[in-house]
């Protein structure tokens, strides 16, 4: 039996079996994925804080040193690519659909209940906007960084066969083709699963409430989210058929397009004076401690720490759930770049854009609630956080319209990050094939459909939060072991250059 095939009967097998426990006991898997949950954030909480921080210093370290100039591929090769689309995949598989769920509710939520004792609204605000940048920013995207970095580097310059578990030869040398290294190929197609259900579900919940808040006939109920997730997936398994030249690429492009277009709507109705003044204000607050922030944990007060584990705790999670998928469909599109460009095209670019939408919405919406008696709070107490984006975009004009293209944008980005969902699973169960085949998009489609759908219907968002913490919590070892596999065979490849060397400068002298 192929290693590929192993891992995709196993995988579906537990996947299938997970949702029939929650067909059959819904109350019993929401009590026991709670109660796993809450051991592992309470126990393990700052070992997502070390791991991610450690992560960034070492991508940092990597892109400023004398490997920077070494090519995820050949020293020929050239990038598949233009700057443009490669971001545009950036952008639609990472964290878009997260920018416009959390792009106004992110600021409100830390400015109603911020970390640590605040004395004015003025420094809430400031706390609100910092936080909000920082778990967009450097930190979470050296997290997909990582795995990106590594799979592009083994499959397009050692030649590996594209998996996870490839990853750790220079660690665990042949085993990876064993037992082990199956294991680790099935924790990570189970992370991604749960990682992407979890997204899906955040934006099934805020396009079924922006429908809902247009159409005031139209209920926000879970048989309109259950009509959403049906026909997102009959859109993403369409796309999935035409490859990632034709139906991914068109898509993501459609996504920063729409993105650039709302944002400087809201930009430009929003106060561009105050919205720059935010940038400058809070990119500075952010640098400043961003040392802080990455380390914080705060032992010493109770409702701190549950604060820390709810949102910085619970965002490295989700994107540590993330990181397999989002790792290899980046790796995938960035094969040809230096490990220079990448670190910075991966990490500085979207932390920038995640500045400047932060500021935008977040801003803009917190400048109505100190300035102009808007309450935008009062929507999100009373109706919910998916809510937010459409309460603001009403305060101005042609709200109807904006609002609207809100919604097609999280239904693009919906789809768009499904699309390489199904991709990189295919690729992870068929052995690292790059093309696999489209009965297995298929099926990864459908069950990737099934698991946003269960987690909704058992406990809502809820139980996707309580579920991706589950899931997470092996991929940050894995995670923290590629580094040192990494810069392993870095290393190994600098020695055999200079041995090499040394061997033509003997040749020639002789």
């Amino acid at each position: 039996m192929k290693k590929g095939n192993s891992v995709l009967y196993v995988s579906l097998t537990l996947i299938f079996s997970f949702i029939l426990w929650g067909l059959i006991s819904s109350k019993n898997l929401d009590a026991t994925v709670s109660a796993v949950e809450s051991f592992f954030t309470n126990q393990f909480g700052w070992l997502y804080l070390l791991g991610t921080s450690g992560t960034l210093v070492f991508l940092f370290y990597l892109a400023f040193s004398r490997f920077g100039s070494i090519k995820l591929g050949k020293d020929d090769d050239k990038p598949e690519f233009s700057n443009f689309t490669w971001f545009a995949f950036l952008f639609s598989a990472g964290t878009g659909i997260g920018l416009v769920f959390y792009g106004v509710a992110e600021p409100f939520i830390h400015f109603m209940n911020p970390p640590g004792e605040t004395s004015s609204q003025v420094e809430a605000a400031n706390t609100a906007m910092r936080y909000s940048y920082f778990h967009y920013g450097f930190n979470a995207w050296a997290i997909y960084g990582i795995v990106a970095l590594a799979l592009a580097y083994f499959k397009f310059r050692k030649n590996t066969s594209g998996l996870i578990s490839g990853i750790f030869y220079p660690i665990l040398g042949e085993r990876v083709n064993g037992p082990l290294g199956k294991m680790i190929d099935i924790v990570t197609v189970l992370s991604t699963i749960f990682g992407v259900a979890t997204t899906f579900g955040f934006g099934t919940v805020q396009i079924a409430g922006g429908i809902s808040y247009l159409f005031s006939s139209i209920p926000n109920s879970i048989v309109t989210q259950f009509c959403i997730i049906g026909a997102a997936m009959l859109l993403y398994l369409l796309s999935a058929q035409t490859g990632l030249s034709i139906g991914m690429k068109y898509i993501s492009q459609i996504n920063i397009i729409l993105s650039l277009i709302l944002l400087i709507f809201v930009f430009i109705m929003g106060n561009p004076r105050f919205i720059m003044n935010v940038i400058m204000n809070g990119t500075g607050d952010y640098l400043h401690n961003l040392v802080k922030m990455s380390f914080f944990t705060e032992p010493f007060s109770e409702e701190s720490s549950k604060w820390v584990q709810g949102w910085t705790v619970f965002y490295w999670a989700w994107y540590i759930s993330w990181a397999p998928f989002i790792g290899s469909f980046i790796a995938r599109v960035s094969k040809g770049r230096t490990i220079r460009e990448f670190v910075i095209g991966v990490i500085a670019a979207p932390t920038v854009f995640g500045i400047i939408w932060f500021s935008t919405f977040g801003g803009a919406a917190l400048s109505l609630e100190l300035f102009s008696g808007i309450k935008i709070s009062d929507v999100i107490n009373t109706q919910g956080v998916e809510f937010a984006i459409f309460a603001l975009l009403e305060q101005f004009p042609w709200s109807f319209t904006s609002s609207l293209l809100a919604l097609i944008l999280l239904f693009t980005y919906f789809v768009s990050s499904a699309d390489s969902a199904t991709y990189v699973l295919s690729v992870q169960t068929s052995g690292g094939n790059l093309n696999p085949s489209n009965w297995l998009k298929f099926i990864w489609g459908l069950m990737v459909a099934g698991t946003t759908a269960l987690l909704l219907w058992v406990g809502g968002l809820n139980a996707l939060q309580t579920t991706l913490m589950i899931a997470a919590f092996p991929v940050v070892v894995l995670m923290i072991l590629m580094n040192v596999s990494l810069y392993k065979s870095l290393r190994e490849e600098e020695i055999a250059g200079q041995s090499s060397k040394i061997h033509s400068s003997h040749v020639k002298s002789s």
